[in-house]
């Protein structure tokens, strides 16, 4: 997140869900009332990160979706609001995922009791930093490992020929924001805890484990420069005059965000195997792209209920 406005948005958006959830089945209007205004926050949110994304991240994948996304909360709370009630479940989803994310994205670290405690952002990036330098070491490369920008130990050092390349593992990197995806559509559902611990266990060490995958070879492919590949045109679509930057355009940016789409497709359909209580979720998606009714409990022949 660009920074403390956007933090402090964020957090005001995730607990006006949290109590959107807390009156569901206690003050039905106050619920609608509440988490309506959830939803419009939820729009303003994204609506500030479009810049960041397009402009600064450079990310036309997480730009696109950021646009989208502000037009998609709205017509939720448009739904919500005009008596669609399985827009509770993807809400209080929301509300997960955020309780999940946001402690990481801006906790920092603090003392207590004399005693000093890491960030949690801190100990997540150089963990999955130190695994992604085992396996680009078990991989032939040993580049070295430094303090990044942030001052963590989360930042590789490459050199081509006098030139340095330096790739650090941030919070985007780590998985976290796919797991609390996964997390808290798992949690928003009426399901037997038995069926949902099941569903955790199959999206968890997947996701963990491919974006390991993910963070190796993009590791690999920015610090050699294997893909500098059509260096001008990628370098003014975008808009970068770093010709280095190349190999990392391609390999994340394009590569690794496209086959992102691709995965978390693919493990939705794994978890809904397990935990058919999601397609409310998925019908309700599709009912907002299309303005069609979806039966997907028939079409895939599962049952949304049992143990």
């Amino acid at each position: 997140m660009p920074g403390l406005l956007s933090d402090a948005l964020a957090w005001a958006v995730i607990l006006t869900f949290a109590v959107g959830v807390l009156s569901e089945g206690r003050n039905q209007r106050l619920a609608r009332y509440v988490t309506v205004a959830a939803w419009i926050g939820f729009a303003v949110f994204w609506l500030q990160l479009v810049p960041h994304f397009a402009f600064v991240h450079k990310s036309y994948v997480e730009g696109v979706l950021a646009v989208a996304a502000v037009p998609a909360s709205l017509y939720t709370g448009y739904l919500l609001w005009n008596g669609r009630d399985s827009l509770y479940v993807l809400s209080r989803a929301v509300a997960v995922m955020g309780l999940i994310y946001l402690p990481f994205e801006t906790i920092p670290a603090f003392s207590l009791l004399g005693v000093a405690v890491p960030a949690p952002r801190g100990v997540l990036m150089e963990t999955v930093a130190a695994q992604t330098g085992f396996l680009v070491n078990a991989l032939g490369y040993h580049p070295e490992m430094i303090v990044g920008e942030q001052g963590y130990l989360n930042t590789f050092l490459f050199f081509d020929g006098s030139h340095r390349l330096t790739v650090a593992v941030v919070l985007a990197c780590t998985g976290l924001g796919s797991i609390a995806i996964f997390a808290g559509l798992i949690a928003a559902v009426k399901a037997p805890l038995r069926r949902k611990l099941r569903a955790m266990a199959i999206a968890v060490p997947i996701i963990y484990a491919l974006n390991l995958l993910r963070t190796t070879f993009i590791t690999i492919a920015f610090g050699k420069q294997y893909m500098q590949w059509f260096v001008d045109e990628i370098m003014f679509l975008f808009g970068s005059s770093d010709p280095y930057m190349v190999s990392f355009f391609i390999s994340d940016r394009i590569i690794s965000q496209i086959l992102a789409v691709v995965v978390l497709v693919g493990i939705t359909y794994l978890v809904v195997r397990e935990l058919p209580e999601l397609l409310t979720v998925i019908e309700d998606v599709l009912f907002m792209l299309t303005g069609d009714e979806y039966d997907l409990e028939s079409e895939l022949g599962l049952e949304r209920s049992g143990a």
